[in-house]
């Protein structure tokens, strides 16, 4: 199978390595498989008996066809392994009648990332491999807070790369901010910058699109690539635990094979929630994708409206990882749905004037498959609450928000499918908050509102998470946005 930009570029397709190993398309859009595979329904109930590891094999194959079977599942058995996420990489467990709930938290750096960058460096190796590139990759990251801890883990002295991660100074949370901040490994760098989330990925995709830096980097011998959800090695693994849960619910009697389910996800870059609308594409039986927003509820208005707009205000919240305005994967939901010409208007229109909308037709076809909600933060907290309370459940913010999202569209359309809930972080990442919303009580400090928290909860705190405080700080320079690409060549050089 080969790739395509979703602006058109490498009309004549690339390999799924290719694609892995560049990341970005020349045109500055993103690579997408010039066809969707799909499974039928003997094939994906061929999947249940099967571990996490065989069916993320079984899916990337379909995907990455100059990867043999072999490779793949090499990879997937030591990405997915006992030692990395416990019993099981991706566990569905029942909150009520109505909802169960996809854990993804379970990995090394506890959030949902886990799930796609522990295999994308084995994958991203392979590609290199494959491709005879010779260079030193360098890794360029904007996060929101998940994202640049589970790359600086997954990249860590891995050979022939070197990983640099940006994160907004104040827009993390605590712990996030000193996951990343200790991250030890000789090819790891990280900068916290003044701004946001949205300062932080355009800073990246302008150094990618820079053709000076590119050839300064060439005469160092280094390329750049990318451990975003814009990478399509990012995003495919993401597609399996949509299936894989799908099976899990069949397996546990939750569901019957051919049940169509609604899925709520949080997000921000709708990478999640894309790689959930892929899974549909290849036969998976989802009804609706409900996209849970926070207050910057940029795409809870394109799903109500077909307008999206960044020229808004931006919100800090709770939910800091989908503190984003500016979605980078909606672009490929618009090349899917209205072609190369048109997603290069759009995205056009969206660098110039701020914003883009949809035709009546195009817009038909997003409400057709998605529907957007946003809670504000008290919905957010009490929802936190009441499920503590109720359920004995104990949830982050961001998959807070995911719950009411789904409660809100129950309700609102009296639906009678289940609803899967994807929750993408355990609640200790975000512990202080959590905390507070149970309670109503600030904790001691960030970092004591983890123990605070099991003592309240009786639920353990994750051992990544644990004696986080006692580790050495390493990384500690704060740079302005516009001081990026120097800070990027400078690391390079070293």
């Amino acid at each position: 199978m080969n790739f395509i930009s979703t602006r058109g570029a490498h009309a004549e397709g690339v390999s799924s390595a290719y694609a892995i190993k560049t990341g970005l398309a020349s045109d500055g859009g993103l690579f997408m498989p010039e066809s969707i595979p799909s499974f039928g329904e003997n094939e994906l109930a061929s999947l249940i008996s099967d571990s996490y590891p065989t069916r993320a094999a079984k899916i990337l194959s379909k995907f990455l066809t100059d990867y043999t079977y072999e490779e793949l599942l090499c990879d997937t058995n030591a990405a997915y392994s006992k030692e990395k996420f416990g019993q099981s990489a991706a566990p569905v467990t029942k909150v009520d009648e109505n909802i169960s709930m996809l854990e993804l938290w379970h990995g090394p750096t506890c959030a949902f990332k886990d799930m796609a960058l522990q295999i994308m460096p084995r994958l991203f190796v392979r590609a290199i491999e494959k491709c005879g590139e010779k260079k030193t990759a360098l890794i360029l990251v904007a996060t929101s807070g998940d994202t640049g801890k589970a790359a600086l883990e997954g990249y860590k002295d891995i050979d022939g790369t070197k990983i640099k991660v940006f994160y907004p100074v104040d827009g993390v949370s605590r712990i996030q901010k000193l996951q990343m901040q200790t991250q030890e490994g000789k090819n790891v760098s990280v900068n916290g910058i003044v701004g946001n989330f949205d300062d932080a990925q355009n800073g990246v995709k302008a150094i990618f699109s820079d053709e000076k830096i590119r050839k300064e980097l060439d005469s160092e011998n280094v390329f750049l690539s990318s451990a975003n959800s814009i990478n399509w090695g990012r995003l495919v693994p993401q597609i399996v635990y949509y299936v894989s849960a799908y099976c899990d619910m069949v397996k546990s009697g939750e569901i019957k094979m051919g049940d169509i389910i609604d899925v709520s996800v949080p997000t921000g870059n709708f990478g999640n929630i894309f790689a959930c609308y892929i899974a549909k594409l290849m036969g998976l039986p989802i009804g609706k994708l409900i996209c849970a927003s926070n207050m910057n509820n940029v795409l809870t208005d394109f799903l109500n409206r077909g307008v999206y707009t960044k020229n808004r205000q931006f919100y800090t919240t709770i939910s800091p990882s989908m503190d984003i305005l500016i979605s980078s994967n909606l672009e490929r939901l618009l090349y899917v749905l209205t072609g190369k010409e048109k997603t290069r208007k759009y995205m056009d229109e969206l660098s110039k004037k701020g914003e883009y909308s949809l035709t009546k037709e195009e817009f038909d076809l997003v409400k057709e498959n998605f529907a957007g909600y946003y809670a504000t933060e008290e919905e957010t907290m009490e929802t936190i609450k009441t499920l503590f309370n109720d359920k004995n459940c104990l949830i982050d913010t961001h998959t807070a928000v995911a719950v009411k999202a789904a409660k809100d569209y129950i309700d609102e359309n009296k639906a009678e499918r289940k609803v899967l809930v994807v929750s993408t972080a355990s609640p200790y990442k975000f512990a202080n908050d959590v905390f507070r919303a149970i309670t109503g009580k600030y904790p001691e400090n960030e970092i004591s509102a983890l123990t605070e928290l099991q003592t309240l909860s009786n639920v353990k705190i994750p051992a990544p998470l644990e004696n986080l405080d006692k580790k050495s700080v390493l990384h500690t320079q704060i740079i302005e946005k516009t001081q990026m690409a120097d800070a990027t060549l400078t690391f390079a050089k070293n």
